[in-house]
């Protein structure tokens, strides 16, 4: 079937805007004026974000398949204490679903691109606080159980998700109102700056994931004597640990490919590893926490803080709430130009 249908053609890095450009790599690029359907046939050809998109797409419904395994064998609706795992399981659904999106559409047009990454940030950043909700519920050693830090950790978590998603979309092209102006545009744009983009969208992500850790790497690495929550969930965490640094690694260095340019286009590069050892990261996450909740529980409902709809469901309701208005506020100015002054700016750009 897919044999009679045409295939969008291949392009290289010379044939498409800088906004396409992808460090070290030379050839795979899809057309970025791509159609819908475009997009949705490269699915099935070889280009530089095919396995980029099956590397997500695929995991997320193992995701959605452990979340049903556990609602219906765990019964989750019917104790509030299975709630943040819940959570956790939701937010790990939804991000490598939008990151498959983004890297499906993300060739439309160089606005589009930039949208669909916006969305992807958003639903990372929700992640992010899915794992704070489950650590706060599971993982928090004894010593730490109920302390002021306790108290306040979700609260902080919920502020670091919506500074995170801020920073990440300004990582892009600046503040929201400054789309209209070009001119100012292409002085904030990561083409211009692409440096500085990068370390804002690195700090972006690392920060909100290591306060989130707080409470694990001091149960792993730092507390001694009783009340240190030793159990046999601490390798999975460890393993969880280990894939989250490799996967920062590999997003910050873009590994293997500047060391080869040209050499892993379609197979291979950091941005394809990055995706598999942070899904992998995830998996050993959901886990060692789903292994705490068990071996933990007794212990949690009698000197834990109570898991109630507003430090569970109600937040990361909130949280979606204000990251889906701060990911309008920089999608609308760039939706809402004219068809024909995006066809003007994408000559433009093809030019330079």
């Amino acid at each position: 079937m897919l044999s009679l249908m045409k295939l969008p053609r291949v392009v290289t890095i010379n044939q498409v805007p800088e906004v396409f450009h992808e460090d070290g790599i030379i050839s795979g690029y899809r057309s970025p004026c791509s159609s819908a359907m475009d997009c949705i046939l490269s699915l099935f050809q070889l280009t530089n974000e095919t396995l980029n998109i099956w590397t997500h797409f695929l995991p997320t419904w193992y995701f959605f398949w452990k979340l049903i395994s556990v609602v219906l064998i765990q019964t989750a609706w019917q104790h509030t204490f299975t709630w943040p795992l819940v959570i956790l399981i939701i937010s790990s659904c939804i991000y490598p679903l939008a990151s498959s999106c983004a890297h499906t559409f993300n060739s439309m047009s160089g606005r589009v691109r930039h949208v669909c990454f916006y969305f992807d940030y958003g639903a990372l950043s929700l992640y992010s606080l899915g794992s704070a909700v489950a650590y706060s519920a599971y993982v928090f050693p004894d010593k730490w159980v109920n302390g002021i830090f306790h108290q306040c950790f979700i609260a902080v978590a919920l502020l670091n998700s919506m500074i995170c998603t801020g920073l990440a979309c300004y990582s892009r092209l600046g503040l929201p109102f400054l789309h209209q102006n070009q001119d100012v545009v292409k002085r904030f744009s990561e083409c211009q700056k692409p440096r500085f983009s990068k370390v804002l969208r690195v700090v972006a992500f690392a920060y909100p994931y290591l306060f989130d850790s707080i409470p694990l790497f001091y149960r792993l690495f730092l507390c001694e004597g009783e009340y240190c929550t030793v159990n046999n969930s601490n390798v999975f965490h460890y393993t969880h640990i280990a894939l989250a640094f490799l996967t920062g690694f590999l997003f910050a260095t873009h590994l293997p490919e500047r060391l080869a340019p040209g050499s892993f286009d379609y197979i291979g590069h950091s941005h394809q590893l990055f995706h598999v050892f942070g899904v992998l990261g995830t998996q050993f996450q959901v886990m060692a926490i789903e292994r705490d909740m068990l071996l933990r529980r007794s212990w949690l409902l009698d000197h834990s803080l109570p898991i109630t709809f507003a430090n569970s469901v109600g937040v990361t309701l909130l949280c979606l709430l204000v990251n889906l208005i701060i990911l309008l506020l920089f999608s609308l100015p760039l939706l809402s130009e004219p068809v024909g002054q995006r066809k003007k700016h994408y000559i433009q750009a093809k030019a330079h």
